[in-house]
């Protein structure tokens, strides 16, 4: 049995591989350029079938199981007639089409590698762009770097042309060192890339005044990067260099991890099961997730995310990345490495990707698996006999990492021992800068080294949680906990406040509010807890952090409609997976998102229902977040709530950690400076 793949694992090579061959074969003497080949993962209806079948032991050769399906997506170029964009399904163990579509001029595929890398060489060999250039005079030493970015949302001239913008900056070669900090000195012209006519159609030359300027119109000086200076980061280019006082500190586990690995995905740990795949649109995502043998949820996903950029000033009205849907994700992840990004004892995961031609490409190492520790898990001493008794709290870490050009996304799923997941995502990197004149400043972003202004921007991120507790029939109840006013009889002196429940019925995105401490848990109405005789559930806590700012209609908000509600509320459709719709790119408004699944009204009180939940940073960059900005950390927790029968942790052991030990010696004397102190 171990040869036939579970339903919930990915494509391997030779499925990926296959699926390709059915597709060259219907579309014989055309040229094909392929964008992306993974699973489609089957109707669940199918899958919990088999699932039941699982956990209960009772699988045999003979169990049916959901077909094999692989969605192909992949460019049909034909001579003059325009390019046009096809998504097939192939059921690879028949090598048979079961669906396809051709998707309409209205709407863009996602960008691939091999698409950034067509800009740039458009960019580079552009006679036109090589005049421009010819308007400033860049110092001596330097060279010209070249940043594809997607286009953003466009303009109604635009019309349905797939363009590319990019962004350009001058490089200090005289280091020698190749990584030498480019973003340090940023260009002002954005040449525009017709994609399917493969030329520069035009060279946007945003104004590099500040406040009180014109918002178009150019006004830097013909040496443009004299007044920037450079900003680095790798530690042999930093001037004065790293720091010496820095001793080791290492994660030992002397009898290796606590965790299994099997069946290529399967993953227990404690009293947790689950499987993670990981696909190029959404990373890394957790299926079939159980605590001690009863179900919490069918799938855990980061689902979307939108950063939109605030300077007014065109073409900075269109920068907009959705750095999921727009088609980076995939071929921007991270190739762990060992001892760095993730430390102890740990099993990394590969990802498959999809070459130009269709063939499978292995990514090594896309995906970490470890535990960590973070602190105290509970704690309490009897103050009679002076006993503590203390449990550390620890976590099983299922992360991975990309970089979009100048960005890094570091995203986690934390599975803790009293049952609790909590889904992490940390922003760094660099952030986008763009040129400003001398001496000024501007309060659509902040001067973060001379010559560079980072513009205010957000990071909108949508987490898509799929419930499943004990079983799947749940709803969605909302929580608030609001003062009661003074009454004589129920409330004499004024302290009591009133705990109010409501059942969300349809599907719907709703808003936080900290002041009245609203919350919001997933129940299950036909299991009832046996000690306090509520509906076992699982609390959802969204950061109540700041939603999308644009101006309701304008396109920034139009594209990204998932990021006006801190949570929604969805009856479950398959392969209704992405918050912000299928297609992103080059968008003018979101389709078929989770405002268009919301607005079916469906009903979703005890019913098979997804919750998104929307969170984001306001990123008003400082000083400090330059030249590489220290992480910004957001959260969102997954726990459970009248789920148990008392602490799920309790049972955790206590121990003493041998590797502690006390400080001594020179660490632990007080300084002494030349004044005695």
């Amino acid at each position: 049995m171990s040869a036939v793949p579970h339903p919930l694992s990915d494509l391997s090579a030779q499925e990926s591989n296959a699926a390709r061959d059915a597709v060259l074969k219907l579309h014989p003497g055309a040229v094909i350029d392929f964008r992306a080949i993974y699973l489609l993962e089957p109707n669940k209806a199918d899958v919990l079938k088999f699932l039941a079948l699982e956990h209960a032991a009772k699988l045999t050769p003979d169990s049916p199981r959901p077909a094999r399906l692989a969605q192909v997506k992949y460019d049909v170029i034909g001579g003059s007639e325009p390019t046009q964009y096809h998504e097939s399904v192939i059921n690879v163990a028949t090598a048979q089409r079961v669906k396809h579509t051709v998707v309409g001029q209205e709407h863009h595929a996602s960008l691939s590698i091999y698409e950034f890398e067509r800009v740039v060489e458009v960019v580079k060999n552009s006679q036109v762009f090589q005049e421009k250039l010819k308007s400033i005079q860049l110092p001596e030493g330097f060279e010209l770097v070249v940043e594809p970015w997607p286009y953003g949302g466009p303009d109604e001239a635009d019309g349905q042309t797939r363009l590319f913008q990019a962004l350009c900056f001058g490089r200090d070669t005289r280091s020698g060192n190749p990584d030498s900090n480019f973003y340090a000195y940023p260009l002002p012209f954005i040449p525009i890339v017709d994609a399917r006519k493969k030329e520069v159609i035009r060279i946007d030359q945003p104004a590099t005044g500040g406040k009180g300027d014109a918002l178009s119109g150019a006004s830097h000086k013909t040496q443009v990067l004299d007044h920037c200076r450079s900003a680095e980061y790798v530690p042999e280019l930093i001037p004065g260099g790293t720091r010496k006082d820095v001793k080791p500190l290492t994660v030992v586990q002397p009898e290796g991890a606590s965790f299994t690995v099997s069946d290529e995905n399967l993953i227990e740990w404690q009293k947790w099961r689950f499987r993670v795949t990981f696909n190029p649109r959404e990373g890394a995502v957790l299926h079939d997730v159980r605590y001690d043998g009863r179900d919490v949820l069918y799938r855990l996903s980061i689902s979307d995310m939108t950063v939109p950029y605030a300077d007014p000033r065109a073409p900075f009205h269109r920068k907009q990345a959705f750095d999921f849907g727009d088609g980076g994700l995939g071929n921007c992840v991270n190739n762990l490495t060992l001892g760095c990004d993730c430390l102890g004892v740990i099993k990394y995961f590969d990802g498959l990707l999809t070459n130009p031609d269709g063939s499978a490409q292995v990514s090594k190492n896309v995906i970490c698996l470890h535990e960590q520790d973070n602190g105290i898990n509970w704690k309490h001493t009897n103050w009679r006999t002076g006993r503590a008794v203390v449990t550390r709290r620890r976590e099983l870490v299922v992360q991975f990492i990309i970089t979009l050009a100048n960005y890094e996304y570091i995203f986690a799923f934390k599975l803790d021992q009293a049952a609790g997941i909590t889904l992490e995502a940390r922003a760094t990197g660099i952030v986008s800068v763009v040129n400003i004149d001398e001496g000024k400043t501007a309060p659509w972003g902040n001067v973060v080294n001379p010559g560079t202004l980072a513009q205010n921007h957000q990071h909108i991120f949508c987490a898509r949680i799929d419930p499943a507790v004990d079983g799947h029939g749940n709803s969605l109840v909302r929580e608030e906990s609001v003062p009661v006013a003074v009454d004589p009889a129920t409330n004499p002196n004024g302290n009591l406040y009133e705990v109010q429940t409501t059942v969300v019925k349809t599907s719907a995105g709703m808003d936080l509010d900290p002041f009245r401490n609203r919350v919001f848990k997933v129940q299950n109405p036909s299991r009832r807890n046996p000690i306090s005789g509520k509906p076992v559930g699982y609390k959802i806590t969204t950061p109540p952090t700041q939603l999308l700012l644009a101006a309701p209609g304008s396109i920034q908000s139009n594209r990204a409609l998932f990021a006006r509600h801190h949570l929604w509320v969805t009856k479950y459709r398959d392969d209704e997976l992405y918050a912000g719709g299928r297609y992103t790119l080059q968008s003018r408004r979101e389709v078929d998102g989770l405002a268009d699944a919301a607005a079916r009204g469906d009903n979703v009180e005890d019913e098979d229902i997804v919750v998104w939940s929307v969170f984001g940073l306001t990123h008003n960059p400082r000083v400090e977040d330059w030249p590489v900005m220290p992480v910004e950390m957001l959260q969102v927790h997954i726990t459970p709530s009248d789920f148990f029968t008392g602490n799920p942790a309790i049972d955790v052991p206590s121990s003493l950690d041998s590797g502690s030990k006390l400080a001594n010696g020179e660490c632990c004397k007080p300084a002494v400076n030349g004044n005695g102190v």
